[in-house]
């Protein structure tokens, strides 16, 4: 009896697994629970590699290999995960050649992760892989997977929609279900672990803590779990079910959340948005929910499946609003490009946001009455195409084809050649810290330059062994101030571009911050008490440049919970004439603090209290 099942016997999509013979379902435990524990002892084995061997860090092979154990790494850790989930579903071929390319790629994947880093890793630190590339390379999988069974199944290049829906959220629930019941198991063992040790009995605890027995156990109770969730795919639907129908009526409140948000920005302005500084992962989340709930509403297509009527409308609905949300994160993202130039994060955001607008152009015809398919029916044609767009982007983000650290050193690059951004104002430290060897190779380049300035900071810059050692870049931004009381102005040369070490930067949007102009020591000199959302600060010009002096903290030192804002403009700010910049707030005289504490402000806020009468 094969474990993987013939051509004319491998079960179909839709087939109830407990409808196969005992022996199948036996023959499949055994080879998951083998797959299990051959993961687990992989795992060990490439963690012994990099422990402690009593003399300095003396690592064994594989980990002394620059670029083989990291790779090693990721294929122990996923291709266990597609082996387990294509046993018994795939033709043997099939799985075969399906698990043979993703152990070349994930390999690949991660020793370009390795190669690309710094060359600062010797023969007493590992290769680790970056954290980026896992949750991207398991999204890549599942997708790739989700692909591939269906098609397998159908015995076509392209499976019918309904059958990647059916296989795709199925394997989504049983993922979910396998990983909780490896943490509930573990919370068990933890439970069962501090009863021993009430009563004085620690094997468990000390057990528990051992890597031969934590490792292989983990991956064994996962296997497990897996087959358990797999035995019955009518359970499996159930649970799908229900979540689908309860995500679904979720897309009523995410849809008018939505489209409240888009109708009040012709209101409210952008500013406010751009402001965040983290506009466009906002818009790109909200689009990603939108998406995922649109799914959950539509299902797999079939009529027996059609959600109510107030859901089809609110399906439709939805898909249009995607197209304004993705224009608003690439707007957003094309600003800060524009400004400050690529960086890995934009660019793995910019990777998104052309997914993103797969989904928009598909979703939105299809909500439009313009198509004579079936209600929706063009989403399913752009589920697939940007399934297909997702693992090809991942694919390329974490490799050479679009390495966001190249793309990102070589813009960084031109803006200076080209005058774009002064040497004061680049960054130093992304090339020498944070875009590996790529940037080494760069700075060093720049090290060599005509330019004296340029070749200084990149000299530093290569000698410093943190990116703490190297100053930031002094890039100023503009500052929105409002004077108060309203209808005055600001002392001349105060409201200025600053850099991000000036606590003024903190005021990038209107209504942020509030400045009344003072003389707080009655010398003649005019000072400027600053109020942000947290605290007051004040400055006094020095060698004609306003700079900060000290700040008081409401809460601390005034016992004011509220706003400072809405404590100036009420009017309870008031300077004492006395030379340590004393400042009353609501009758109580505070210190502006210059590293004292409030034990001065509490001391001279109270009365002294008259020593008690002697006794007669």
């Amino acid at each position: 009896m094969t474990i993987f099942g013939a051509n004319e016997t491998a079960p179909r999509a839709g087939t109830d697994r407990s409808s196969l013979g005992v022996e199948n379902q036996r023959a499949l435990a055994v080879a998951r629970i083998a797959i299990g524990l051959a993961q687990g002892l992989a795992l060990y084995l490439l963690y012994r590699t990099t422990e402690d061997q009593g003399i300095g860090r003396a690592m064994i092979w594989p980990a002394t290999v620059p670029g083989l154990f990291a790779p090693l790494v990721l294929v122990a850790l996923y291709l266990p995960v597609v082996l387990l989930a294509g046993v018994g579903r795939l033709r043997p071929m099939t799985l075969a050649v399906w698990a043979g390319v993703a152990a070349v790629v994930l390999a690949l994947l991660g020793w370009h992760d390795v190669v690309r880093q710094a060359v600062g890793n010797g023969p007493d630190q590992a290769p680790y892989l970056d954290l980026p590339l896992f949750p991207f390379a398991a999204v890549a999988l599942f997708i790739a997977h989700h692909l591939i069974v269906p098609a397998d199944h159908e015995r076509r290049w392209i499976a019918s929609f309904a059958a990647y829906f059916d296989t795709a959220w199925k394997a989504g629930v049983q993922l979910a279900l396998s990983i909780g019941f490896t943490v509930a198991f573990w919370l068990l063992l933890f439970l069962g672990a501090a009863l021993f040790n009430v009563i004085g009995l620690k094997f468990l605890g000390e057990l528990m803590q051992e890597p031969w027995f934590a490792i292989p156990v983990t991956t064994l109770t996962f296997a497990v779990a897996v087959h358990l969730t797999d035995v019955r795919d009518g359970l499996i639907r159930g649970v799908r079910s229900v979540a689908l129908m309860l995500l679904s009526w979720l897309l009523l409140v995410m849809t008018v959340l939505v489209a409240g948000f888009l109708a009040a920005l012709p209101f409210t302005g952008l500013d406010g948005l751009w402001a965040t500084g983290s506009a466009t992962a906002l818009v790109l989340a909200a689009a990603g929910a939108l998406i995922v709930l649109i799914n959950t509403a539509y299902q797999d297509g079939r009529l027996e499946n059609a959600p109510p009527a107030v859901l089809k409308i609110a399906v439709r609905v939805a898909s249009l609003l995607l197209t304004p949300l993705v224009v608003l994160a690439i707007w957003g993202l094309a600003l800060r490009i524009g400004q400050y130039g690529l960086t890995p994060d934009r660019i793995i955001a910019a990777a998104c946001a052309v997914v993103g607008g797969i989904y928009a152009v598909g979703y939105g015809y299809a909500a439009l009455p313009v198509h004579r398919t079936g209600w929706m029916q063009p989403l399913e044609r752009t589920n697939v195409g940007a399934a297909v767009a997702k693992v090809v982007t991942i694919l390329a983000l974490f490799s050479p084809i679009a390495d966001p650290a190249r793309l990102s050193v070589a813009d960084h690059v031109a803006r200076l050649e080209r005058g774009a951004v002064k040497a004061e104002a680049f960054d130093y430290r992304f090339l020498r810290f944070e875009s590996g060897r790529v940037g080494e190779k760069a700075l060093a380049r720049l090290a060599a330059s005509s330019d004296a300035a340029v070749a200084s900071r990149a000299k530093a810059a290569q000698a410093a062994e943190s990116r703490y050692d190297i100053e930031p870049p002094s890039v100023q931004s503009q500052v929105v101030i409002e004077a108060y009381p309203a209808g005055t102005a600001s002392p001349q040369g105060f409201v200025v571009p600053v850099t991000s070490s000036d606590t003024r930067a903190t005021c990038d949007a209107a209504g942020k911050c509030l400045a009344q102009s003072l003389d707080m020591n009655g010398d003649g000199r005019t000072e400027v008490l600053l109020a942000n959302p947290w605290m007051l600060m004040l400055f006094q010009q020095v060698d004609g440049a306003w700079v900060e002096i000290g700040t008081v903290d409401l809460a601390r030192c005034g016992g004011q919970r509220r706003d400072p804002r809405e404590t100036m403009r009420s009017g309870a700010l008031r300077p004492v004439d006395s030379a340590w910049f004393d400042l009353e707030i609501a009758g109580v005289r505070n210190p502006v603090n210059r590293g004292a504490d409030c034990e001065r402000a509490e001391a001279v806020a109270k009365p002294p209290v008259a020593a008690p009468a002697p006794p007669r």
